[in-house]
């Protein structure tokens, strides 16, 4: 588990280039013992792929969709779904202090983080995960093959006792993951798969700046692009001189940016080419550092960047 939880792009793995689907559902649930101003005690989030679609907190319990799904009709009964809400904010937030009694810890500022869900893979399912963390460190998980909950901190013992009381819960939870979170998606899908399916192509600069010494460093930048996988590398007389990725991160709008630096030593005069692959592209895309027509990216994608890496425990996540 990633120490922090709510960050999307980490959840879903390393960013790659994909036909249509596979498609997810996941659930990501914050319990603070401490809140601070302007941050509820609990919060659930719910993605479709990497976009939010409906969000939930202890301050007005109620979960409401997001973005474009607050636009449609008949997705989800969402008096139903804050009833279903509230339920687990009550066992989330007793497990936590239950969590605080085991470390006689009762007056400390703690986290408690689950993930859970399912994901369909040419219409079938094909993965599905339900795991907690406490303060950033992995806490339980339900291993749906034994079936049973498996104890990742000494404390989770107690957890698992609890949750193991009857055997019918096991099962329970073994059927959501199988059975019910599966069909839930599939229903989502009707409603939600033209968006999700979205492909937007990259809009690509290429940015240069002196070293202390004589080198320079050649920075392409592609940003405003969905989804999120995308391949970016460095060519130079047809090789991939040594770069750094910068990784894939959220711009704030539902799209996405991403970066290769390369450093060029003073008197290499060969050319240099950021390509570029893209399910939003037609084909890949190779564009040449050119000093005369160099573009400065728009100040909002400066800005952006520097909001999405604030954000990065969630924005989405």
């Amino acid at each position: 588990m990633v120490p922090v939880l709510l960050s999307l792009p980490l959840l879903l793995g390393p960013a790659v280039l994909q036909e249509t689907g596979p498609y997810s559902l996941i659930f990501l649930y914050t319990g603070l013992s401490r809140p601070s101003k302007g941050f509820p005690r609990f919060q659930a989030t719910a993605f479709l792929n990497d976009q939010a679609f409906f969000r939930y907190n202890s301050n007005n319990r109620k979960a409401e969709p997001l973005g474009p799904w607050s636009q449609v009709e008949g997705m989800e009964d969402w008096e139903k779904e804050s009833q279903l809400q509230r339920a687990r904010e009550e066992i989330f937030l007793v497990t936590l202090k239950d969590i605080m009694d085991y470390y006689e810890d009762s007056a400390g500022s703690h986290t408690f983080q689950g993930m859970f869900g399912c994901e369909l893979s040419n219409n079938r399912s094909s993965r599905a995960f339900w795991r907690y963390a406490y303060d950033g460190q992995d806490f339980i998980e339900f291993n749906k093959e034994i079936p049973a909950w498996i104890p990742l901190d000494p404390a989770a013992a107690i957890t698992k006792q609890k949750w193991e009381a009857e055997k019918v819960y096991v099962q329970r939870a073994k059927a959501y993951l199988e059975e019910e979170c599966p069909a839930m998606l599939k229903r989502y899908l009707s409603y939600s798969r033209s968006h999700l399916d979205q492909k937007d192509p990259p809009t690509v600069t290429i940015t240069s700046h002196p070293t202390p010494g004589r080198n320079r460093i050649f920075k392409c930048l592609a940003y405003d692009f969905y989804p999120q996988g995308i391949s970016l590398h460095w060519n130079q007389a047809g090789k991939m001189p040594a770069s750094e990725s910068r990784g894939v991160f959220p711009s704030g709008n539902g799209t996405y940016l991403s970066w290769v630096e390369v450093e060029v030593p003073a008197q290499d005069r060969d050319p240099y080419f950021c390509h570029v692959e893209h399910s939003g592209l037609s084909q890949s895309l190779s564009v040449q550092w050119d000093e005369t027509k160099e573009q400065k990216p728009k100040a909002r994608w400066q800005l952006g960047l520097s909001k999405s890496l604030s954000l990065r425990d969630v924005r989405e996540s």
